[in-house]
């Protein structure tokens, strides 16, 4: 397994994330992201390149399109064994991404407010993120995804000691992504199915 290079950081629940990012910059990790992650580690003298200069392309549409791009998507998902890949990857400019640490927008928290409108809750079901997290939870063989502040330390411990992580840690890390995406989406449409289409103009 090859030294890991690049890590991905875009966290709603930024808990431990200075530290974190102190961490992965000491070990000559770089480091890209977005938004208010990228400005609270910015804010803690950490250097972060932004997913916008990694891509060359904008985030737009009000930032429904951040992370939506074949040099993300192509980083995380290469299979650094594969010769193909490779060679396809130098074609077209992809550099790997081995490290996608990503937590959801709050979408439980938002329609727990009685006053949550439909088009609030819309705006807080999360594509980017489910997207990069699921994957980098495929492609454990080579990349380590992080969902869970509390393994911090064990992916840093390894890094340290290897390099990178165990192909063991990535798979646990793994499974611990597709459940909470599964959570996520049973959230999502447990609220759904309560919506009385009466009561909403906008769906009549």
């Amino acid at each position: 397994m090859k030294k890991a290079e690049r890590a991905i950081v875009s966290l709603t629940d930024k808990s431990g994330i200075e530290s974190f990012a102190q961490e992965l910059e000491g070990l000559g990790i770089e480091i890209l992201s977005t938004g208010g992650t990228a400005k609270k580690m910015r804010d803690q003298g950490i250097k972060v390149k932004d997913v916008a200069e990694f891509t060359g392309f904008p985030e737009m549409l009000d930032g429904r399109v951040k992370t939506l791009h074949p040099k993300v998507h192509g980083g995380i998902l290469a299979q650094k064994s594969n010769a193909d890949h490779l060679a396809q990857m130098e074609k077209h400019g992809l550099e790997a991404i081995d490290i996608v640490a990503v937590n959801l927008y709050a979408f439980e928290k938002t329609v727990a407010d009685p006053n949550c409108s439909l088009a609030d809750a819309i705006e807080n079901i999360d594509i980017g993120g489910p997207t990069m997290l699921r994957a980098a939870a495929k492609n454990y063989a080579d990349v380590t995804v992080i969902v869970d502040p509390a393994d911090y330390a064990t992916v840093i411990s390894e890094i340290k000691a290897n390099g990178n992580t165990s192909l063991k840690t990535r798979f646990k890390l793994a499974r611990k992504v597709f459940a909470l995406t599964s959570a996520y989406d049973t959230a999502i449409i447990k609220w759904l199915d309560k919506i009385d289409a009466e009561s909403h103009p906008e769906l009549n």
